[in-house]
C-alpha cells in the first residue's frame, strides 16, 4: 500500500509537470507548491532525501521534453534521403539550396540545420549560468525560494498582461521560425537564464514574452521555446545526475519507480498541454494565463504569510 501512495503522488508530480512544463505559468513554482502539501516518503537521511528531491525536480523533465521532440520530430530532425519527386517540383538547381548532400541519398536540410545553430547560440547563456552560477544562485535563493515564486509569478503574470496590451494592434514582424536573427536568439537564451535565477518567473514565459517584445508571432515565440527547452532541459537533468553521482548518491529501488513514472506521466500529459497551446496561440493572446499567474501568486504568498508553506 505504502509503495502504490508513492507511485499515485508520482503520477501527481508527472501530471503537474507535464501541464506547467510549457504553459507559461511556472512548472518550478507549481512544484514547490505541490511539494509543500503532498512530500514523499523515502527511505534515507534527510540529506539524502534533499539531494533526491532536487534531482528529481530536474529530472522529472525529461518525459515532458521528449513530447516535444516526438511532436515536432519533423520540424526538428535535419537528417533525410533524397526525394527526387520534390526536386522535379523545383526549379532545376534549386534543392540544393534547400540541402546539403552528406551521403549518396542521405541529405541534410538546412533550415533545420541553422534552426539548430540558432539554438546553440541562445544555449549559450544558459550554458554559461547553469556550470558557473547554478550552485551559487541555488544557495542564496534556497532560503526565499518560495516568497521569490510567489512575486515572480505575479510580476509576470503583470508583464504578460501589459505586454499583449500594448502589442494588441501591431502586427508581428517574424511570422517564421527560419526568420528569427541571431540577436534574437541571444536575448531570449538571457531571458531563460532570468527564469533560471528567479525561480517562479517560468522559462517558457521569459521566452515568450521576449519574443513579443521582439515582435515575434505568438506560435513563432511558442515554438522556438519548445525547441531550445531540448537542449536546455536536457542539458539540466544531465548536469544534476553528474552532481547527485559525484556525492557518492545512488537510486534506491523506491526512487527509480518514482522516477519513471512520472516521467511517463509527463511525457503523456505534455503531449496535451503541447496540442492545447499550440491551438490556443493561434486565436487567442496570453493574457489569462497572466491572470491566473497573479492569482496564484497572491495564493502562494497569503499560504506563506500564513506560515502555511515556508
Amino acid at each position: 500500500m505504502d509503495t502504490l501512495i508513492e507511485l499515485f503522488k508520482a503520477l501527481l508530480f508527472g501530471a503537474v509537470e507535464g501541464i506547467t512544463e510549457w504553459l507559461p505559468v511556472s512548472s518550478t513554482g507549481h512544484i514547490i507548491l505541490l511539494n509543500g502539501f503532498v512530500k514523499f516518503d523515502i527511505p534515507g537521511t534527510a540529506a539524502e532525501q534533499a539531494a533526491f528531491m532536487e534531482f528529481f525536480d530536474v529530472a522529472i523533465q525529461l518525459g515532458a521534453i521528449l513530447a516535444v521532440v516526438i511532436l515536432f520530430f519533423k520540424q526538428i530532425w535535419p537528417f533525410g534521403i533524397e526525394d527526387r519527386d520534390a526536386e522535379v517540383k523545383l526549379k532545376v538547381g534549386d534543392l540544393e539550396s534547400h540541402v546539403i548532400r552528406i551521403c549518396g541519398p542521405m541529405i541534410i536540410k538546412k533550415d533545420i540545420l541553422f534552426l539548430w545553430i540558432k539554438i546553440a547560440v541562445a544555449c549559450l547563456p544558459g550554458f554559461a549560468y547553469g556550470v558557473l552560477l547554478d550552485d551559487m544562485v541555488e544557495t542564496l535563493t534556497g532560503s526565499y525560494k518560495t516568497i521569490i515564486v510567489a512575486v515572480m509569478l505575479i510580476l509576470v503574470g503583470i508583464l504578460f498582461i501589459i505586454v499583449e496590451s500594448v502589442k494588441k494592434n501591431e502586427r508581428p514582424r517574424v511570422r517564421k521560425i527560419s526568420d528569427i536573427s541571431y540577436l534574437m536568439v541571444i536575448v531570449t537564451g538571457v531571458a531563460q537564464v532570468i527564469a533560471g535565477v528567479l525561480p517562479g518567473t517560468s522559462r517558457s514565459g521569459a521566452t515568450i514574452i521576449a519574443g513579443l517584445l521582439m515582435g515575434l508571432s505568438r506560435t513563432v515565440a511558442a515554438e522556438f521555446t519548445f525547441f531550445l527547452a531540448i537542449p536546455t532541459m536536457f542539458g539540466a537533468s544531465l548536469l544534476k545526475l553528474i552532481k547527485f553521482l559525484k556525492n557518492g548518491m545512488t537510486f534506491s529501488g523506491m526512487e527509480i519507480a518514482v522516477l519513471s513514472v512520472s516521467s511517463i506521466v509527463a511525457f503523456a500529459v505534455s503531449l496535451l498541454a503541447l496540442n492545447f497551446l499550440m491551438g490556443y496561440v493561434k486565436k487567442h493572446d496570453f493574457k489569462v494565463f497572466g491572470w491566473y499567474r497573479i492569482v496564484l501568486g497572491l495564493a502562494v504568498l497569503g499560504l506563506v504569510l500564513g506560515g502555511v508553506l515556508r
